[in-house]
């Protein structure tokens, strides 16, 4: 609002806008006045000068004043005119700052791609330094939601700087942090977890996690997480991890994926999570392979199969499985009705373990199996045969194997004589007395009904084409008897080849030292 003063010496002062001064801009205008009285030669002493400079302060005072523009204030404390500075969204300047102050080198990659919704910052060499400050940049970061640090050598002052940024990020979902020496920091890392609303994933594997940082893990899974996939693989948990994290499973309400694989899980450890497997009422997918099940491992995971119903998909490839062991395996399967994926390759279950693993299939109407895995195991026919009904009964099933077997090669023939020969060893017999338990008249000749009546009689066993190729070698002239002559010959030929393969056999083995 303008406020408007009326002149009273001169009515037609033409109005014009000021700012508002202070008095001693008033001062300085007066002075300026007076200098310029001096100048045309008057006395400023004089009563018309000061006239003057009354009726000219009047004057100033009687200008029209808008005192609701705010840019037309002036006063003392002039403000700059160049803008203030943007804040600076990226963090990149206070990334540059800490690198600064802790003496790293600014990672050139995480500069251009901080601002990503998938940040990979896997092999960078990042150290504990460097992770501190990316840590620090990331507490406010709003755009990354999975994060990968994994095989940068963190050791515990990296894993605390990541469980400090943790407290403060509330956008990270998937973290990754494989091969980083965290097994010293497992107690704050399960902490974090368990108290960070926003984490699904979370990858450790390769960190040497050992027998007492499986308490932490125990811990953290029957805490009331969000997290929905742990990755414990490449870890060095034993047989005492396994008795702690067993109950830890069976109570675990939140984790739906667990990676087990590539630990040393065997024995009483194994029946432990396979116990727990067998009452959790959440996980969907368990992964134990690469561990020692064995023969114990597998009762419990068939036990665990007959009971848990939630189940969806089953690793347990290279775990000392036998035949016998996938049999009792698939007495869990013939009865499970929510399993859809098992991985049991590259154990020594053989083709009959498979075969039992179908059977069971085949023996349960309920079964909802789409994917079998038995990579390096060698089939055969039989199991080619029972996988063909299991085909007919879900025709969405896709299987893996190792091949089929090749044929078995048949057996060397051994010569017909080698039986007439240990008979006749075994017995002491000389070869005259050996005739003549067939020629029972002592014509020193017997027919052929008479020779096979003979060896029925003696309880040398010979297939039927056996005794016919022995009959055509010493009835050497062909008149349907054999005389004792013809039995000496056969008998000297029969050793004589004999002593021309031991010496083929001496000729071709490899000469020792």
């Amino acid at each position: 609002m303008s406020l408007y003063l009326s002149a009273k010496k001169e009515p037609a002062i033409k109005t014009r806008r000021r700012t508002i001064s202070r008095a001693s801009s008033r001062r300085s205008q007066a002075e300026s006045a007076q200098s310029k009285q001096t100048e045309r030669g008057g006395s400023s002493d004089s009563e018309s000068d000061h006239d003057e400079n009354k009726t000219r302060n009047a004057e100033l005072d009687q200008i029209a004043i808008n005192i609701a523009d705010e840019k037309a204030w002036d006063t003392d404390l002039e403000e700059d005119d160049a803008p203030p500075p943007a804040f600076d969204h990226s963090g990149k300047n206070m990334y540059l700052e800490e690198c600064k102050q802790l003496g790293v080198i600014p990672t050139s990659y995480f500069l251009r791609h901080m601002s990503d919704q998938k940040l990979d910052m896997k092999h960078h060499g990042l150290a504990a330094s460097g992770m501190k400050a990316i840590a620090t940049v990331m507490m406010s970061n709003t755009t990354v939601l999975t994060l990968d640090l994994s095989d940068n050598w963190l050791g515990y002052e990296g894993g605390l700087a990541v469980c400090g940024m943790l407290r403060e990020n509330c956008f990270i979902t998937d973290l990754n942090l494989s091969d980083n020496r965290l097994n010293s920091c497992a107690a704050e890392l399960c902490h974090i977890m368990s108290h960070n609303d926003t984490l699904r994933r979370v990858t450790l594997a390769g960190n040497d996690f050992d027998d007492k940082s499986a308490e932490y893990f125990a811990e953290f899974m029957t805490s009331p997480c969000r997290v929905e996939y742990l990755d414990l693989s490449h870890n060095n948990l034993c047989e005492g991890a396994g008795l702690l994290l067993g109950p830890a499973i069976s109570d675990n309400a939140s984790l739906k994926e667990l990676d087990l694989s590539w630990n040393h899980l065997r024995r009483k450890g194994a029946i432990a999570v396979a116990a727990g497997v067998k009452t959790n009422v959440c996980m969907k997918k368990i992964n134990v392979s690469w561990n020692g099940f064995g023969h114990e491992g597998s009762v419990a995971l068939g036990d665990a199969l007959k009971a848990n119903s939630v189940l969806e998909e089953l690793d347990v490839m290279n775990n000392r499985i036998t035949t016998e062991g996938a049999v009792l395996i698939g007495k869990g399967l013939s009865v499970n009705e929510t399993l859809k994926v098992l991985r049991i390759g590259k154990n020594p279950l053989q083709s009959a373990g498979a075969w039992g693993i179908c059977a069971a299939i085949v023996r349960n109407p309920n079964c909802v199996m789409e994917e079998l895995d038995f990579s390096d195991v060698l089939v055969n026919s039989d199991f080619e045969a029972i996988f063909q009904q299991v085909k007919d009964q879900l025709p969405g099933l896709t299987a893996r194997h190792g091949g089929t077997e090749p044929p078995l090669k048949p057996k060397a023939r051994v010569h017909p004589m080698v039986k007439l020969m240990t008979y006749i060893d075994k017995n002491n017999l000389r070869l005259v007395d050996f005739f003549n338990k067939f020629d029972k008249d002592g014509s020193m000749s017997v027919t052929h009904d008479e020779f096979r009546q003979g060896l029925m009689e003696t309880g040398i066993q010979l297939p039927e084409e056996d005794v016919d190729f022995l009959l055509e070698e010493l009835d050497r002239d062909g008149d349907g008897e054999i005389n004792y002559s013809e039995l000496v010959i056969g008998h000297t030929d029969f050793q004589e080849q004999e002593k021309k393969m031991s010496t083929v056999i001496t000729v071709l083995r490899p000469m020792t030292s």
